[in-house]
């Protein structure tokens, strides 16, 4: 009787034991915060050519400027629009040059010279150049070299819109200015080569005007003299070397010892100057004799623009130092939205319309 009473309390234990297990309280489950919902970002769409100035490259600006022409948000919208339908280069081939400006301007109420971009484009049937002109203050002569020496070339920009598109299947208008040149391998290029890329301009020759235009009379002298050279220019119609000599040694700039020297340093580039305008007239005679009636009227109708950029918040106003030059070889005259235009009809001289 006593062994059953004990498995009795046993079982009553085990019991209430249950019981008080099951009425425990439970732990409550840990709740993960639910992250707020970012709101989604929204991109504006690239427009078709809106990389088209960055594109071209920026030729005769210096290496180590480079990376300053593209500091600020310039937008050419102007260019873009005259591509479309009723803009001035809709449906034409265009071959597109860039080069730079440096201004001074103020931004931010800040004056800061910077180097503003230009985009020229030459409406033409066929590439309007290749060579590339060497020049500066500094050379005696203008140095004509093919393109290819300065790893330049004509290529074809490819829209936004048809770049996942066969580039052999495509039919472009459009070609710009490129250059393969390394800015890494500069360091392994001598000064004087890594300098003629700063000096640079696509040379364009016409040789159906320029027979109408007076061809020049002026020579660069740059006179070795001591203790310092002698820069000036001289025109050999207009100029009596004699007197134009002793003005110098007035001024101070030549010693009187060196006056015959310069003298014969002078009639010496005057000699070589106007050998070289002969051989040009012969030159350009003997190209005419030989070029289709196709090809003349090309060279007639080809036409140059200057695009600068459009007035936004986020670039300068250069609304004040806009020129109707590029590098002093072409003078245009003035269209909307920045955008210049002229007739070439020269090496170095333009018709305004």
């Amino acid at each position: 009787m006593r062994r059953a009473s004990k498995r009795k309390a046993t079982k009553k234990g085990e019991a209430k034991s249950s019981e008080e297990h099951q009425r425990a309280p439970s732990r409550a489950k840990r709740v993960k915060a639910s992250k707020p919902k970012s709101e989604p970002e929204f991109f504006p769409d690239q427009r078709n050519l809106e990389d088209l100035w960055k594109a071209v490259f920026p030729v005769g600006t210096e290496w180590d400027q480079l990376d300053s022409v593209y500091e600020y948000k310039w937008e050419f919208s102007n260019l873009e629009k005259a591509f479309e339908e009723g803009g001035e280069l809709y449906g034409k081939k265009v071959y597109l040059f860039g080069c730079t400006e440096p201004q001074l301007v103020f931004f931010k109420g800040e004056a800061k010279v910077i180097c503003i971009p230009v985009v020229v484009a030459v409406v033409s049937p066929f590439p309007p150049s290749d060579k590339i002109g060497i020049n500066s203050v500094q050379r005696e002569a203008e140095e004509i070299v093919p393109m290819k020496q300065m790893k330049m070339d004509w290529v074809p920009y490819i829209p936004l819109e048809d770049r996942d598109s066969r580039v052999d299947k495509l039919k472009s208008q459009i070609f710009m200015l490129s250059c393969t040149q390394r800015r890494a391998a500069l360091k392994h290029l001598k000064i004087d080569r890594v300098k003629k890329y700063e000096y640079c301009l696509p040379y364009f020759y016409q040789p159906l005007k320029e027979d109408e235009l007076e061809q020049s009379t002026i020579v660069q002298i740059i006179f070795p003299a001591e203790p310092k050279p002698v820069f000036c220019e001289f025109d050999w119609e207009l100029d009596e070397l004699e007197e134009f000599t002793n003005d110098l040694i007035k001024e101070e700039e030549l010693s009187g010892d060196q006056k015959e020297a310069f003298k014969d340093y002078v009639k010496e580039k005057v000699r070589e100057a106007k050998k070289a305008n002969r051989e040009a007239r012969e030159a350009r005679k003997k190209v005419l004799e030989e070029m289709s009636e196709e090809t003349k009227a090309a060279f007639g109708s080809m036409k140059f623009y200057k695009f600068y950029p459009v007035k936004t918040p986020d670039s300068p106003d250069i609304s004040n130092v806009k020129i109707s030059l590029v590098e002093h070889l072409f003078s245009f005259t003035t269209l909307n939205n920045g955008v210049f235009d002229l007739w070439y009809t020269g090496t170095g001289r333009v018709a305004n319309f």
